[in-house]
């Protein structure tokens, strides 16, 4: 081959890229718009949204992912933390947050100098550390994403998370309690040269799940590691895939890992996944005006996308090189509506000329903020049966925002 036509060759692939990638670059990369401090759709982030966060060590700033945990019909909520630059600095354990969403009545064991009798105590709504049990001493433990199963009359769950360790990244099981829900008691280590760059898990029964592999250009690469993750994404490269894993349910299992199967090759940046409630649907790489970070369907099969608005921003902010980073959460619903070229018009920053509209689909921002009411949103979790919605931010102080229904 000439290097005339090695050069046309190089000129049409990387038109092909630039084409493929052309509303992350126009409006992730080249265009940074003027986020408001915040927004809530329907109602007043000033007034109903909360932010949430531990006091005493920030140890919630750093929270990348979150799931609800079921226990019949009501809802806890499991909160993780990621810690930035796992790789630069390993050493700190990451952490594990339960979140009670509503008030409870328990009969408490009164801790009062003049009474021993139980009293019956109502709970707020509040955060709780959870607790590292049997965990493997000198183990990294760096949570990315996490998934917990249902508990279905009491029995304990299984918990998978993937382990962003400092020499490889593992998924790592646990098994919860409702009993003793702030103890979290670890099972067993699942490693396999697959595990490339895991980042999200949705489960399809207590011992098989879907996990995500966001690239395959990791920074764990000598020399190059630190770009060409970076090129990967932002030329939306389709390198990464998403595996299903099927386990064995004995966990003294010498090959606890009995199948693995790539069923999605080929997608640019596979990062957050769901499974819709009917079973029929797994979403895992969805179009939006921002670079999609984490993706959950909730009850009414909406898929509710949140990510960064803006790639280099949120770049300058793991380099402290700027306080805060844009925040935005949507909702992707069936149509049932006409088509319409002007959609998602009551956010500050629309969508409605940044994607084009979907025949299929209908998409609404549920919440804004240029990062001061909540900075680097990560996860977005809607209760449909309360109505709030929580927000995670990745590099973000508070970790966690919970905003109330609007007000009709």
């Amino acid at each position: 081959m000439t290097l005339r036509h090695r050069l046309s060759a190089l000129v049409i692939l990387t038109s092909f890229f630039v084409y493929r990638s052309q509303y992350t670059l126009r409006n992730s990369i080249f265009y940074t718009a003027q986020f408001p401090d915040a927004y809530y759709a329907g109602g007043d982030a000033s007034t109903q949204c909360q932010k949430m966060g531990d006091e005493v060590d920030d140890a919630l700033k750093f929270c990348e992912d979150e799931t609800f945990w079921d226990l019949f019909d009501a809802a806890e909520k499991l909160e993780e933390r990621k810690v930035m630059g796992p790789l630069l600095n390993p050493e700190p354990l990451g952490s594990l947050w339960l979140y009670s969403p509503s008030p409870k009545v328990v009969q408490e064991a009164s801790t009062s100098f003049f009474a021993s009798k139980k009293a019956a105590v109502t709970l707020p709504a509040q955060l709780q550390r959870v607790n590292l049990v049997n965990y493997p001493d000198g183990h990294d433990f760096h949570p990315l994403g996490v998934k917990i199963y249902p508990s279905y009359g009491g029995n304990s769950s299984n918990v998978y998370i993937v382990n962003h360790a400092r020499q490889r990244t593992f998924i790592e099981q646990f098994v919860m309690s409702p009993a003793t829900p702030t103890v979290i008691t670890h099972v067993r280590t699942l490693s396999s040269p697959y595990f490339v760059s895991p980042n999200a898990l949705a489960l399809t029964s207590p011992d098989s799940f879907y996990v995500t592999n966001d690239h395959l250009l990791t920074r764990r690469l000598p020399l190059l590691g630190h770009i060409l993750p970076l090129v990967e994404s932002i030329f939306a490269l389709p390198l990464s895939w998403t595996a299903h894993v099927a386990l064995d349910p004995n966990p003294s299992s010498a090959t606890p890992i009995q199948s693995h199967k790539i069923v999605a090759p080929f997608v640019p940046f596979s990062n957050g996944i769901s499974i819709s409630s009917t079973g029929d649907r797994v979403a895992i790489a969805v179009l939006v005006p921002f670079c999609p970070d984490n993706i959950d369907y909730d009850d009414g099969d909406n898929l509710i996308v949140t990510g960064h608005p803006n790639f280099l921003t949120l770049v300058k902010l793991v380099r402290d090189r700027v306080p805060y980073a844009p925040s935005w959460v949507m909702s992707l619903s069936s149509r049932t509506s006409k088509v319409s070229n002007m959609f998602d018009m009551d956010a500050p920053v629309s969508a409605s000329g940044k994607i084009p509209p979907s025949n299929s689909t209908e998409i609404s921002t549920l919440f804004q903020s240029k990062g001061t009411l909540l900075s680097s949103s990560s996860t977005g979790l809607r209760d449909t049966k309360s109505g709030n919605l929580y927000v995670t931010g990745l590099y973000g102080d508070p970790g966690l925002v919970v905003c109330a229904p609007p007000v009709s």
